[in-house]
């Protein structure tokens, strides 16, 4: 009887201190929920563009650079933490590549400088998240958010830009890329593509 009366109190209980939210009202917290897929599919066009806009020919990047790096990267270079990234168009001769990243040879850079692109299936860095310079870490709850957030804009551009290119066969072919790079070395650039066009 007592163990009764004790089930029935708790049942009481738990049914005062449950709280019903609707589906789609102001209480439904699925909707502030981060998804990586979703963001990607959101911002990719807007980065893309963005990149496009402020590219710069890479002859005139590199020259800049080579000449005084901290005046370039003022003109041409958003702050990255590590380094710059930078933002800019090529078109050149696609050399030997390895696991999905390959060399380019651009007329006019000095030969001391490698180019080269990743084309996947890994497309690493964050590059494209930190490009514009309009995506901050205090936009998203956590670090986790913000390296998915990230990798989200990466799985997009392979999408909308690498799946319509045969990247298993570029070697020997002219290719026309807009990207953006983080300038660490400034002798080699490993550039994400926004636009990869084949020629």
């Amino acid at each position: 009887m007592i163990a009764a009366v004790a089930v029935l109190v708790l049942l009481g209980a738990m049914a005062l201190d449950t709280k019903v939210i609707r589906i789609g009202s102001a209480g439904d917290v699925r909707n502030a929920v981060f998804s990586a897929q979703e963001y990607g599919k959101s911002e990719f066009p807007k980065v893309q563009a963005d990149v496009e806009a402020r590219a710069a020919d890479a002859v005139t990047v590199a020259t800049a650079i080579a000449k005084d790096r901290a005046t370039a990267e003022k003109e041409y270079g958003v702050a990255a933490g590590v380094g710059p990234v930078f933002s800019v168009k090529f078109t050149g001769l696609v050399g030997e590549g390895k696991s999905g990243i390959y060399k380019v040879a651009v007329d006019g850079v000095p030969d001391t400088l490698l180019i080269r692109v990743q084309t996947g299936p890994a497309i690493n860095g964050t590059e494209l998240r930190d490009a514009t310079g309009k995506i901050t870490f205090g936009q998203f709850t956590n670090q986790i958010e913000y390296q998915d957030a990230g990798s989200a804009l990466n799985n997009e551009m392979k999408k909308e830009v690498l799946s319509k290119v045969d990247t298993s066969a570029l070697g020997g072919k002219t290719i026309s890329v807009v990207g953006a790079f983080k300038l660490v070395n400034p002798k080699s650039w490993l550039v994400t593509p926004v636009r990869l066009e084949v020629k």
